[in-house]
């Protein structure tokens, strides 16, 4: 059994999946992948990875909310990267959003990413 999340703090889906998914028994969300995209317009808010991924990041904590966690509930990331000469810029936004408790995580460089972005994070994290 599963339980799909919407919300509209965060981009509306731009294909046939939901934002996120509870497991059965509510213990751990699975968020789709998160692009850097005001919510009200669908447009990318900047045409830099540091405000790419600052989007990204804040359009996460809204599903995460909105499933009933947060970004400090998070055990695991997976980031996709347009180009891993960002990695570094795309990390030192990353790293004001996570505790020095920070979730295990991989980052890959993709070959395009929807909507041509710059970087797209999805997460597994824990229910509250």
């Amino acid at each position: 059994m599963k339980k799909g999340i919407q919300t509209d703090a965060a981009p509306q889906a731009i294909g046939p999946y939901q934002q996120a998914v509870v497991c059965e028994g509510g213990a751990l969300v699975f968020t789709a992948g998160q692009l850097g995209l005001d919510p009200r317009t669908g447009a990318f808010v900047s045409n830099t990875i540091k405000g790419q991924t600052e989007q990204v990041l804040k359009n996460l904590q809204a599903v995460l909310q909105a499933a009933g966690s947060d970004l400090d509930q998070v055990v695991k990331t997976t980031v996709f990267l347009r180009d891993m000469e960002d990695f570094a810029a795309m990390n030192s936004v990353y790293a004001q959003f996570f505790s020095a408790d920070a979730p295990a995580r991989s980052a890959v460089q993709a070959a395009r990413l929807p909507k041509d972005a710059l970087v797209e994070i999805e997460a597994i994290a824990q229910v509250k």
